[in-house]
């Protein structure tokens, strides 16, 4: 039986340690981890110790000798009882060790919100968890904390997490939300309340779309939306390629703050004051960006998924349609019921050319149901561009 695990990325390499390591079976250790480093073009190399019990001497020789090789070399996962021999014996001044994280388990917790990239559990009532989907997901934690910490500066409510743990095999942020409910509950609990929330949520994505960004601080959404135009090239008629490309080309560098996935279940109730979550997607730029992925939200993905539930957000399609109705003419209460539709329909396009992109992506070309759902973009790209001469308006 094999006494380590091993991963390769590229030039980066990981080892996990495990059990007991002592003098009966460092030589061993060793010669397993020499045969996964030889001639294996590492650069980056990483020690887990998460599964590391005990590390004797004759286990610390083999990390100096190590650390020789790779100057760089850091060792995570560690466990309180290893950790103290580290810290007795003055690794700790010579390599980067970090401690395990807490373990926390959210079976049978509420699931109060979901994303592309995790689950938002409700541990109890004043905590909730985000769990990322990704085993790897430690540098995407560390960006949402500084994403969220910045528009927080910024006059942002926003719920700012404060540990990270271990949910199984993955990683989980935790915050302080007490008592919060999501405004998507909110409905659910009381479908009368539409119109109270909607105008709530429209007063924080006006406030969100006020505060003006460096640009350095955040993504430009733009950017984006011009790789998911460059994505479907091969996709769409030249002519069609062309006008999306440059529909959004052309919309102007913007240093306003987005969210980039505004919907009810991102955004929480904590008293009288709504609080945003969430905030992996948190950028800059125009608004038809933002609204685009609101579109999607309550019509767009609703569109490819038939049926009478939104399973995504928990509501019927009548209350997602409304919702996404009043959330236009309330933030747009300056405008026609006809500028609005004109507005909905740039929305539209930059929303389709991300639901496209994302089936392509995710291998929509080989089932029918993806066909079917990336010939549902093409049509509605097809028509909508014929429309649109600009995402932009007054």
């Amino acid at each position: 039986m094999s006494l380590i695990d091993t991963k390769r990325d590229g030039e980066k390499a990981t080892i996990f340690l495990k059990g007991h390591i002592d003098s009966n079976n460092a030589a061993d250790v060793e010669a397993e981890i020499r045969a996964f480093l030889e001639d294996s073009g590492t650069v980056k190399l990483t020690i887990d110790a998460d599964e590391l019990e005990y590390i004797s001497s004759a286990g610390l020789r083999i990390i100096l000798r190590l650390r020789k090789e790779y100057p760089d070399l850091s060792i995570i996962n560690v466990c309180k009882d290893v950790y103290e021999v580290f810290e007795m014996t003055g690794f700790t001044e010579m390599v980067s060790i970090q401690k395990a994280y807490r373990r926390i388990s959210v079976e049978g917790c509420e699931v109060i919100g979901q994303g592309a990239n995790g689950k938002v559990y409700r541990i109890d009532p004043d905590t909730i968890v985000k769990v990322y989907l990704d085993s790897d997901s430690l540098p995407d934690i560390e960006r949402e904390r500084e994403l969220a910490r910045k528009a927080f500066v910024l006059g942002i409510p926003t719920a700012i997490p404060y540990d990270v743990v271990r949910v199984d095999q993955s990683y989980g942020s935790v915050f302080e939300l007490l008592n919060a409910k999501s405004f998507i509950k909110l409905i659910i609990e009381d479908p009368s309340r539409v119109d109270e929330v909607v105008r709530m949520s429209v007063d924080l994505l006006k406030k969100i779309h006020e505060t003006v960004v460096k640009p350095d601080d955040m993504p430009d959404m733009k950017a984006i939306a011009v790789d998911w135009a460059e994505y479907l090239q091969d996709y769409l008629p030249e002519d069609e390629f062309q006008k999306l490309h440059a529909l959004i080309t052309a919309v102007p560098d913007d240093n306003h703050m987005m969210h980039g996935d505004y919907h009810l279940k991102n955004v929480m109730l904590q008293g009288d004051e709504a609080l945003l979550i969430d905030m992996d997607t948190i950028c800059r730029g125009h608004p038809v960006f933002e609204f685009a992925s609101v579109f999607n939200a309550y019509k767009g993905y609703i569109e490819l998924e038939p049926g009478d539930f939104n399973h995504f957000l928990g509501i019927p399609v009548d209350t997602c349609n409304e919702i996404y109705e009043k959330t236009l003419q309330y933030y747009f209460d300056d405008k026609t019921p006809e500028e609005i539709a004109e507005i909905s329909k740039k929305a539209q396009i930059v929303g389709y050319t991300r639901i496209m992109r994302r089936t392509i992506r995710r291998g929509g070309l080989d089932d029918e149901k993806g066909r079917g759902q990336i010939e549902c973009c093409r049509k509605h790209l097809h028509e909508l561009l014929a429309e649109v001469d600009s995402l932009l308006w007054d």
